[in-house]
């Protein structure tokens, strides 16, 4: 790969570095706005949710229990209105990943390589690498606290309608309360920032730089909400073939039925023992019971923690990459330019 042209290092009269953070705050300030907007109007939806929706919800629905016999009035607007919005609050969540990796695929680094800014502000006292590191730096303090902010208001707005008998709440498990409950969504925040970055780097064009790091995105949460189930031990339940179903509840990994001598096979999904033909298939593959290797709700956290660790690590693998990149495509350093970074 050809080494970007970069122009002769003028030295500041008072050899001072520049305001990067000034700089940077400048250039980016339409983003800053955005993203800013983006996570003070979600925390608000949040807080609504988890608040008056979740609190006329639940009285909606104690006003329908209540009327098992018949004759009586509830409001089933509340109803849905509490399920409409933390849909929508749970969508806004999960989609914060992606508008970083956008915005940081787009503008982040190709732009100014694009346009050639980059190669200005090398001129102006400051290296390839702390240019680089300041563009890594001041948006990722700001995207750790947004989205690990939305985060937790999502995990108090989905707890706080916990227990309280509102059947149109989302279990723990639902694919989407997951991922927007927990951690490693903020770190796949951090994780799309360094894709953009390194997109940026390696395309020098906007435009593809902003498609390759929404699809490089996509991939790392796919694979992980892949690898997710099977990054700590499962617990294992067995259960009646009276039952219709595997006992116990959460992610489950691997389910099906139990024989005599202790294998496992496939489920059927004939129904109960209850049933004569049902019963006479069971007896036919010799199963005595139902197996159900799943995660229960303990085990969220372990989850949650472990695969934060791993895009946390990956992130770290990708920013080193970025900087690894921009120092073959610039060249080492020359004297003149360290003298100028003092």
């Amino acid at each position: 790969m050809t080494a970007l042209a970069t122009p002769p290092v003028t030295v500041r009269r008072n050899g001072s570095p520049p305001h990067l953070l000034r700089w940077l705050l400048r250039l980016h300030r339409t983003a800053l706005l955005a993203w800013t907007v983006f996570v003070l109007v979600l925390a608000g939806l949040l807080l609504w949710v988890g608040g008056p929706l979740t609190d006329a919800a639940a009285e909606g629905w104690k006003q329908y229990h209540a009327c098992a016999s018949g004759g009586c009035v509830y409001d089933p607007s509340a109803v849905g209105r509490y399920k409409d919005w933390y849909t929508y609050t749970t969508i806004a969540v999960l989609a914060a990943p992606f508008l970083v990796a956008a915005w940081a695929g787009a503008t982040l680094t190709s732009r100014e390589l694009e346009h050639g800014t980059a190669q200005l502000a090398w001129t102006q006292s400051v290296s390839p690498a702390r240019w680089l590191a300041a563009k890594l730096a001041v948006p990722a303090v700001l995207v750790a606290v947004g989205s690990g902010l939305l985060v937790g208001l999502h995990h108090w707005a989905w707890s706080a309608g916990q227990g309280r008998r509102l059947d149109s709440a989302k279990d723990w498990y639902d694919i989407g309360t997951y991922a927007a409950n927990g951690t490693a969504t903020a770190a796949m925040a951090l994780a799309a920032l360094a894709i953009g970055a390194l997109f940026g780097l390696l395309k020098r064009n906007s435009l593809a730089s902003l498609v390759g790091s929404l699809s490089a995105t996509a991939f790392l949460w796919s694979v992980m909400a892949i690898a997710t189930p099977h990054l700590w031990p499962t617990v294992t339940k067995l259960s009646s073939l009276k039952n219709t179903a595997p006992a116990g509840s959460g992610i489950v990994v691997d389910q099906g039925l139990v024989t005599t001598t202790g294998a496992h096979v496939a489920d059927p999904h004939c129904g109960g023992s209850g049933w004569a033909s049902c019963q006479a298939l069971y007896t036919k593959l010799d199963a005595v019971g139902y197996y159900n290797d799943y995660h229960p709700q303990s085990h969220y956290w372990p989850l949650q923690l472990t695969a934060t660790a791993i895009i946390l690590a990956v992130t770290a693998a990708l920013t080193v990459a970025a900087f690894r990149l921009l120092k073959r495509q610039t060249g080492p350093s020359t004297p003149a330019r360290k003298a100028a970074a003092v």
